[in-house]
């Protein structure tokens, strides 16, 4: 396992950032074939109204799981920065702590959204040709909560260690589990959204297991033991304390793309569809640059926790220099290949295709912000500081889109008008995140300088 983790406190930055991002980029690209998958499937084999039910519900299972994924977070930057501390007793305990806590988190968001899935869709105004598909779709796949929050949770622990090729290996084996499984209950068994969801549950148990296997197998202080498995209150209290913050940033952020997403819906499930197959197109690109802000966590993170944080501002600008130039690149590809990519998704509606143009034009262009908003975020994060970037993202993202879902979008009635909320207020984000960073940094310097006198 050592031969797979990357050096995150010495040898050459760049090259290190690199080779630790793209695992992880790649990662994140097939996780997201799981609903990709879906979407191409019910597109190609049961029409434009399935694709609609799927995507209709993205905001939703974002929600909800979103809300405790950010613990997971918190558990990596802990293993980060006590991993960089050399401190193996407070891994163990960290460790030990994360994967009961995320069978927790699981079972919550299981029982939740399987009780108020209805309710949650109707209050978005989902529209009634496909509600009935959305509710099954969902219920289906937040069957597999728990095994999915326990890969999340694992991932997390590996990624903090350095190792980010695992998670790739296992996500690779469980997506094309995922994609047979697709195509073999709905083109066989003739299942529609039931088949698909049926077959992204079955899919996480698999990526579930197989990154439980690879912490048992390990040989160092991140190793599981399942006679240690138990609740140790400190590791606990610092997991919530890091990661209630990101959880509820990213609960909020689901909470403005919900209304964001009632909006779309009432323009008509046409609309619905051509935004549900953008949006999963352009959640690709999103991923890449985001991968740099899981890295620049935990560099950030293993740094701080080595009492190195002078590093912590060149990490935020390899990792941005990084995101920039990667996501330059993929969202140029989106915008020219924009109708051939839809088309991928849609086949029955020349109409829904070009609500999906339109919205890439606007959104994807602009995703680079997006990305520098993120990795500010991250960085701040794997300080050992949570609150600030949620406190931020809440008003200068969330806050701002719900004003302007009420107040521009009533005036500038098109679904332009509700996608320039996206950009405007990453900007906004990012630039106070920065200067938050910039002075975050300066003070942990001056505290490393003080205590070394």
């Amino acid at each position: 396992m050592a031969k797979r983790n990357i050096d995150m406190l010495d040898g050459p930055l760049l090259s290190n950032v690199i080779r630790y991002t793209v695992p992880i980029i790649l990662t994140s690209i097939l996780q997201l074939l799981f609903n990709a998958a879906d979407l191409v499937v019910v597109g190609r084999f049961c029409g434009s109204n399935s694709v609609g039910a799927v995507g209709a519900t993205g905001s939703v299972a974002h929600l909800l799981v979103n809300l405790f994924n950010g613990i997971g977070i918190g558990a990596g930057v802990v293993v980060a920065q006590a991993v960089g501390a050399g401190d193996r007793h407070r891994i163990g305990r960290t460790i030990h702590t994360a994967i009961p806590l995320s069978v927790l988190c699981g079972t919550v968001v299981a029982v939740i959204g399987i009780f108020f899935t209805p309710q949650l869709l109707e209050w978005m105004n989902t529209p009634k040709e496909f509600i009935d598909l959305s509710i099954l779709y969902l219920r289906i796949y937040l069957i597999g909560m728990i095994p999915g929050m326990i890969y999340n949770f694992g991932a997390a622990i590996l990624r903090a260690a350095g190792d980010t090729k695992s998670p790739l290996y296992f996500l690779t084996f469980s997506g094309v589990v995922n994609v047979g499984l697709n195509v073999l209950f709905v083109t066989k068994f003739h299942m529609d959204v039931a088949g698909v969801a049926t077959a992204t549950a079955i899919s996480q148990l698999v990526s579930c297991v197989l990154v439980l296997w690879a912490l048992m197998r390990r040989q160092d202080a991140c190793r599981l033991e399942w006679r240690r498995l138990r609740f140790h209150i400190r590791p606990m209290q610092q997991m919530l304390r890091l990661g209630i913050p990101t959880g509820l940033q990213s609960g909020m952020f689901s909470i403005s793309n919900l209304i964001i997403q009632s909006s779309i819906n009432a323009f008509g499930p046409i609309a619905v569809a051509g935004n549900a197959a953008a949006g999963n197109i352009e959640g690709f690109f999103y991923n890449i640059m985001y991968a740099f802000s899981q890295t620049s966590m935990n560099f950030a993170g293993q740094n701080v926790g080595a009492g190195r944080p002078h590093r912590v501002m060149p990490i935020f600008r390899a990792c941005t220099a990084c995101m920039m130039t990667a996501g330059a690149i993929v969202c140029a590809f989106g915008l020219i290949f924009a109708r051939p990519l839809l088309s991928i998704y849609i086949t029955d509606s020349a109409a829904a295709i070009d609500y999906g143009v339109s919205r890439m034009y606007l959104v994807t262009a602009t995703y680079v912000i997006c990305g520098m908003m993120d990795v500010a975020g991250g960085t701040i994060r794997g300080t050992g500081s949570s609150l600030p970037p949620m406190l931020v993202s809440v008003v200068g993202v969330c806050l701002f889109r719900v004003v302007w879902i009420y107040t521009v979008s009533p005036v500038w009635q098109s679904l332009m008008g509700v996608f320039a909320a996206y950009p405007i207020s990453w900007g906004l984000t990012f630039i106070t995140l920065y200067i938050i960073l910039r002075k975050r940094t300066a003070r942990l310097c001056r505290v490393k300088k003080g205590a070394s006198l």
